[in-house]
């Protein structure tokens, strides 16, 4: 099968297209035919070899961490799938990757895929989308009636941030560059703040949530929008402590992890039309260099997919 791999970090050209073995599914594992793979920070984070902890000797590794396809073979034990259900996954581990013809799920990855989606369209949604559920409402707890002030809402996960909180019926603001303004009313947010021309914090008052998925400066100024008791949960490492207890609140970080039953709940509120996924741009498996190029270089509005079914 192809397989987008690294051997070793750097920039887009050390992406290579290999030919390896297709593995087969163990006890209660999928083996799933990949039609859409995600394209996420990670992934070029992965590449440049600015992630804790992924080392050279853990090379070579295939990339992309989400995807969407259908069920090839089925490994003993596994009762809650049949061959060729469509489905969509996060997957746990770096020793698997979606920049791939197969990958081997492993139990508690796969959901099915919502019904109304393309497979192009429901790749797009398992790592952004669970980042941002899991950000707002396992981590931020977020309940309606409350407000959050999410960072980078037009971007993979702030556009799915954006419509879950208004789901839940909080008030939502969110920062934004002046290109992306209508785009983030239209998924529903109450105030887009053009971060060009106006600073959040004169606009944004006793919040009871920061969704953090910027960082740096973004998040230094952040705490004194926040209420007492309130909090900032960053999706890019953990907050400092001494920063939320100086300003009364709690600030925690946080990395999305594989979960179907939310996945579930996901889809359908997608099926429903609560919610939508917004791919921006699709590209072949074998441009996987022009995608992750495109997502580093500029402010992509929602995702970016791989289409690897031939």
């Amino acid at each position: 099968m192809r397989a987008i791999r690294i051997h070793r970090f750097g920039d887009p050209e050390v992406l290579e297209l290999n030919d390896v073995p297709i593995s087969q599914p163990g006890e209660n594992e999928l083996l799933v035919r990949i039609h859409g793979a995600s394209v996420n920070p990670i992934d070029y984070k992965i590449r440049r070899g600015a992630v804790p902890g992924i080392t050279p000797d853990m090379l070579p590794l295939t990339l992309g961490r989400d995807l969407s396809g259908t069920i090839e073979a089925i490994g003993p034990g596994t009762n809650a799938f049949r061959q060729s259900d469509a489905v969509y996954a996060l997957i746990g581990g770096l020793d698997r990757g979606s920049y791939a013809d197969y990958v081997v799920l492993k139990p508690g990855e796969a959901a099915p895929k919502p019904v109304h989606l393309s497979h192009i369209r429901a790749a797009a949604v398992p790592l952004a989308a669970l980042t941002a559920w899991q950000g707002l409402f396992d981590h931020g707890q977020l309940q309606a009636g409350q407000t959050v002030l999410i960072h980078g809402g037009s971007g993979g996960v702030g556009h799915f941030a954006i419509q879950f909180a208004k789901v839940r019926g909080a008030t939502v603001l969110t920062t934004v560059s002046a290109r992306h303004i209508d785009f983030v009313h239209e998924l529903g947010a109450d105030r887009a703040i053009n971060y060009q021309s106006e600073r959040f914090e004169e606009v944004a008052r006793d919040v009871d949530l920061v969704l953090d998925l910027v960082a740096g400066e973004t998040q230094e100024r952040s705490w004194s929008v926040l209420k007492r008791g309130g909090m900032l949960v960053s999706a890019l490492g953990a907050p400092p402590q001494e920063k939320a207890n100086q300003a009364g609140v709690r600030g925690v970080g946080y990395r999305a992890q594989p979960n179907p039953a939310q996945l579930v709940e996901i889809g359908r509120l997608i099926d429903e039309g609560r919610v939508r996924p917004v791919v921006s741009d699709a590209y072949p498996l074998a441009e996987a260099r022009l995608a992750q190029q495109r997502l580093e270089t500029g402010h992509v509005r929602g995702k970016i997919v791989l289409g690897v079914a031939e």
